[in-house]
């Protein structure tokens, strides 16, 4: 948003002008200090207006496209899940990114997911691996609750993780 501040500006001075001159001589620049210009507001309200309209329309579409991104594997190496304990919106897409230490997949436990959601559904099949960089596994929850998940081949290192849905 664009700040109205003070400014110095130079008009001419028309203390030498006679009525009905055809020519202005001897104009002389004076510094005149302006507080801030006030004819300009009405407009200026009109164009914030539209820029809060505007912020307001790309929020919502941004709200509808929210994503939480997830690491398969720190940067050092380490067989994780960057976050590993996280919580998202009902709805929000949840993005898993291999990233580090793989092949890695995402499996949600069928005995640790909300009552009456199908984990094979949600989950990749345990033979199913992400297998190079940036390869990339989505999943959207709606179903408010806690849900763990880990990855087949690294379970046992303890590459688990829960997410919670509110």
């Amino acid at each position: 948003m664009a700040a109205i501040t003070s400014a110095a500006v130079s008009i001419p001075s028309f203390t030498g002008l006679r009525s009905g001159a055809s020519s202005c001589a001897s104009a002389k620049p004076v510094s005149v200090r302006m507080a801030a210009p006030r004819a300009s507001v009405r407009a200026s309200l009109r164009d914030f207006g539209l820029a809060v309209a505007a912020t307001a329309a790309s929020a919502v579409i941004a709200s509808n496209a929210l994503a939480l991104d997830v690491i398969l594997g720190s940067d050092d190496g380490g067989l994780v899940f960057v976050p590993q304990n996280f919580e998202v919106a009902s709805g929000e897409k949840i993005v898993f990114t291999n990233n580090a230490g793989y092949p890695h997949n995402v499996v949600f436990d069928e005995d640790e997911v909300p009552a009456g959601v199908d984990a094979a559904k949600i989950s990749m099949g345990e033979e199913d691996l992400l297998n190079a960089k940036g390869e990339t596994y989505s999943v959207t929850l709606t179903a408010p609750g806690t849900y763990s998940f880990y990855c087949s081949p690294h379970q046992g290192a303890g590459m688990v993780g829960k997410v919670t849905v509110k």
